[in-house]
Formats: C-alpha cells, structure tokens, sequence
C-alpha cells in the first residue's frame, strides 16, 4: 500500500487504465494533474488514501488483462487515440449539442443554468474540432514521422522545438478544456438532474458526464504517455551524443 501511496495518478492508471474508475469517483484528477502522488491527491481533498488505495487494488486484482498503453509504439497509440477517443468525440459533440440546444430552449426559464451550460458546451465544441485537426494533421504524424527516424538517429536534435512547441498546445488546450467540463459540472451540480426534467434534459447530463470521462482518458494517454516518450527519446540521444 505504501508504495501505491507513492505513485503519481499518472503512473497508477499507465500501469492499469481500470484505476481510472476509482479516480472518476472521486474526482481525483489523473489526466491534466496526474504528477500528484496518490498521497498528495488525497491529502488535498481530504480523502483517507488506504480508502482509495484499497478501492484500487480491488479494482486491479481482476483476472482481466489490463491495456499496455505504455507498450505501445507511438504510432499504435496515436492511431488507437484517435480511432477510440476522437472518434468518440466527432460522434457524441452534435448530438450532445442538439440535446442542450433542445434544453436550454425549452427549460430555460426554470432552469437559467442550463443556458450557460449549452454556451460552455458551444465553446467545448468549437474548440476541439480545431484541437482534433491539429493533433490528426499536425502533432500525430510529427510523432510517427520522428519514431521512423528515430532508427536512423540523424538530424533529430534540430528537430526538437519541431515536436516541443505543438505538445506544449496542446497541453494548455487540454487544461484549458477540461476547465470548461468543472465548470459545466458544477453548474449541473455535478449532473445531477432536477426532479421535473425531461427525457432529453436527463439525457443530456447523462451524455456530457460520459463525455467528461472519455476526455480524462483521452487526456491521460496523451499528456502522460505519448507526449512525454518522444521528448524522452530525444533525451537519450543527446546523453549518447554528449558521451560520445
């Protein structure tokens, strides 16, 4: 336990994305702040860490074999990215977008909050179809262009500030986004809906707390796994270039 304690978030869901479900619960945030140690999450907020640490374990001891991102080539989790989460995301954006419209129009009045709620959502929107085209256009074949290389070891120090500059983006877009969801969360006081909504106004929390969720994983296996292996690699190659 000790030694779990220890761990950062980051480290704890690399090593098994299950722990995701333990952190969601309770609002431990491993994605954008996931350079915490367990022990400092919980001391923040108050949270007795054997609790959590126990919860973890009973999570991960299933006879299930957990996903190895971290043993992925950058390409396979590039690919795996955007095929899973930003497949999700184009998929799910319009229709959440249509559920909140529908909401904010209709039970506006009684409920003003759900109108900041959709206009939070509009900005969440615009925002990541700009920020998907650029990890899927830009970033994503820079970090499979430089893995090819890689083997070959030739000119890739000057190619540093070509990789540094785009992941440093789209990290302050990723916090950036994730600011916008807390807010929507705490408007909705944490989706929870009132007793006289809808159908469509339970489905839409219901939706936008499933699109939190996927964001955090989404996040996570950029900032804390993809993001940090090229800029590692590059690393070893200016050790070995300084030793040789």
């Amino acid at each position: 336990m000790i030694e779990l304690n220890n761990k950062t978030l980051a480290q704890i869901v690399s090593a098994d994305h299950r722990a995701a479900s333990v952190f969601e619960k309770y609002n431990l945030d491993f994605c954008c702040n996931g350079k915490r140690s367990l022990q400092q999450a919980c001391d923040e907020i108050q949270l007795p860490v054997d609790r959590i640490a126990g919860e973890l374990s009973s999570v991960t001891s299933s006879c299930k074999t957990p996903v190895e991102f971290d043993k992925m080539s950058l390409t396979q989790l590039a690919d795996y990215i955007v095929f899973t989460h930003h497949s999700y995301v184009k998929n799910e954006m319009p229709l959440v977008f249509g559920y909140l419209q529908k909401v904010a129009s209709k039970h506006g009045d009684r409920h003003p909050e759900m109108r900041d709620v959709f206009e939070v959502f509009s900005a969440v929107k615009e925002e990541m179809e700009k920020h998907m085209q650029k990890e899927e256009f830009i970033l994503f074949p820079r970090i499979k262009s430089l893995e090819t290389e890689m083997a070959g070891k030739s000119g890739l120090n000057n190619k540093m500030a070509y990789l540094q500059l785009p992941i440093h983006l789209m990290e302050e877009e990723h916090e950036h986004a994730g600011r916008l969801l807390e807010e929507i969360r705490q408007l909705t006081d944490n989706y929870a809906p009132p007793e006289d909504a809808c159908t469509t106004y339970r489905l839409s929390l219901a939706a936008l707390q499933a699109f939190e969720l996927d964001l955090h994983q989404h996040v996570h296996l950029e900032n804390n796994i993809l993001f940090p292996k090229p800029l590692q690699l590059f690393n070893t190659l200016d050790e070995a270039a300084l030793k040789n």
